[in-house]
């Protein structure tokens, strides 16, 4: 069994082995004519389920034949220009690179001693990205799994240093309070376009669903600073602490962006935690046109970013970046076998010291190589055509008498829904739009996401590869209608 294990005595048969398996996905790439092949739950799974696991096949080349038949032939394949359902985007080719490197030299990037190199790229990486946010000389972060880890740290941090701020003044006033009796107090904001992973969040850190206040969103689903101010005044007079206000930069249905600069300023005078999870957005940090849209995160406390989604990364690339770096203290352990205090007087760089995680992969590299190939401006022009792309996508739906659309994007979603003609009953009209993404995904031609506004079912475009086009759009949009009208048509005539 020992010529299984990677070593200088098989350095040979790796090379063989991943370029087989390269081979093989390479092959499917190119031949690749639909986002999937509309295989279902009932099909597939009796074939995995009917393998041995207790009687291995001893050789690559037919566990790679078997794996043909059990996840290449049915994956979802999201380089494919029709796929556009969830925020999933197509990699780049130097990401892809970085990550065969980083899963054959198998760095932790918890400890110095376990990763040497990888803790400096990625804290070169960090410093890169807080730069380009504008957050300041003290900034800093960590690398993470994905944008809901990396929403949970940034609340953690909040949580603690609003105990500290507030324990701090009770103390000078002579009031004792203790944490216990605190936490009950907290209250965090944010709009009910954001994220699931706030309201997580507040559960898993001992809040509760409850502690969340959702504030309304405006026509272009922006949170509505109006009400955010109102809420903020009331927290305060009902004897709560604001411990964050969460901004959304991108937000997963709309890709709409929260107005920064005002929340910024809401946040200060009520000395609330800032966050903004730029998770979807990020990309405009390397926009070479639209900078500008994230104007006011310069003032965030701190701030999610996911480059596996707008920087074209494979999964998982997400970091949380702070303003000051001592708030990462809030989450540092010191466990004497692995990063004893006295490293950090003796200033060797243990990225766990500052992570919610231990074993920690080298995530870092795939936007290390990234950069280093095709340069941040590579980067931000790849995101710079979906958005055209959305916008283009939204004249062509908007000019479809078959479709209303919600907004206008600011990024690249759009959400929108059929509507025939007819007058249709409400309850049908939500089944119409559900089976057209169901019948759709099941041919393999297509895929689309769909979602809830205003309590009805509507349908989204997810726009995240430069590939795809506004024909790509208008067949889908076509594939759609024709699915929803032979719904309605079959349901009105049982009705009838």
């Amino acid at each position: 069994m020992r010529q299984h294990l990677l070593n200088e005595t098989t350095a040979d048969i790796y090379r063989r082995s991943v370029t087989e398996g390269v081979d093989r996905v390479a092959a499917k790439l190119a031949t690749t004519e639909r986002p999937h092949t509309g295989i279902s739950v009932d099909e597939l799974a009796p074939v995995i389920n009917g393998i041995d696991l207790d009687a291995p096949l001893g050789d690559s080349s037919a566990a790679l034949a078997e794996l043909e038949d059990v996840y290449l032939r049915d994956a979802v394949y999201f380089h494919h220009p029709r796929y556009l359902g969830h925020l999933n985007c197509p990699v780049v080719i130097p990401a892809v690179v970085g990550e065969a490197v980083m899963a054959a030299v198998n760095s932790s990037l918890d400890t110095w001693d376990q990763s040497i190199g990888g803790t400096l790229i990625e804290r070169r990486l960090i410093d890169w990205t807080t730069r380009r946010i504008g957050l300041g000389e003290k900034a800093d972060g960590i690398f993470t799994s994905g944008g809901s880890q990396s929403n949970f740290h940034a609340l953690l941090l909040a949580r603690d240093e609003a105990c500290r701020i507030v324990m701090k003044r009770a103390m000078g006033a002579g009031i004792g309070l203790t944490k216990a009796e605190l936490l009950p107090k907290l209250r965090i904001f944010t709009s009910e376009a954001s994220h699931f992973s706030v309201q997580k969040s507040a559960a898993m850190l001992g809040l509760g669903y409850e502690a969340v206040i959702s504030v309304p969103v405006d026509r272009n689903r922006r949170m509505d600073t109006s009400v955010l101010a109102l809420e903020l005044e009331n927290c305060a007079a009902e004897g709560l602490f604001p411990m964050a206000v969460v901004a959304t930069a991108g937000t997963t249905d709309f890709g709409s962006i929260d107005p920064l600069p005002e929340i910024a300023r809401l946040t200060a005078e009520h000395s609330a935690w800032m966050h903004v999870d730029a998770a979807y957005g990020c990309g405009l940090l390397v926009s070479p046109t639209r900078r500008h849209l994230l104007d006011g995160i310069e003032h965030a406390d701190s701030v999610t970013v996911d480059y596996h989604k707008s920087f074209f990364q494979p999964v998982s690339s997400s970091a949380m970046l702070v303003r000051d770096r001592d708030t990462l203290k809030h989450a540092t352990y010191h466990a004497d076998y692995l990063n004893p205090r006295r490293m950090a007087e003796e200033r060797i760089p243990n990225q766990v010291d500052k992570s919610i995680q231990t074993t920690r992969r080298f995530d870092a590299l795939k936007l290390w190589m990234t950069l280093r190939i095709m340069g941040a401006d590579g980067i931000g022009s790849l995101f710079d055509e979906v958005i055209d792309l959305a916008a283009a996508g939204y004249g062509v739906i908007t000019a479809d008498p078959r479709f209303e659309v919600v907004v206008e994007p600011q990024i690249s979603t759009l959400v929108f829904r059929f509507l025939p003609g007819d007058d249709v009953p409400a309850e049908l009209l939500d089944e119409a739009q559900l089976h057209a993404r169901k019948a759709l995904f099941a041919s393999g031609e297509a895929v689309v996401a769909g979602t809830k506004v205003d309590g009805k079912q509507y349908l989204k475009f997810t726009l995240l590869n430069p590939q795809t086009t506004t024909a790509d759009i208008a067949a889908v949009l076509d594939l759609l209608a024709a699915h929803a009208e032979q719904f309605l048509g079959e349901s009105l005539a049982v009705h009838h």
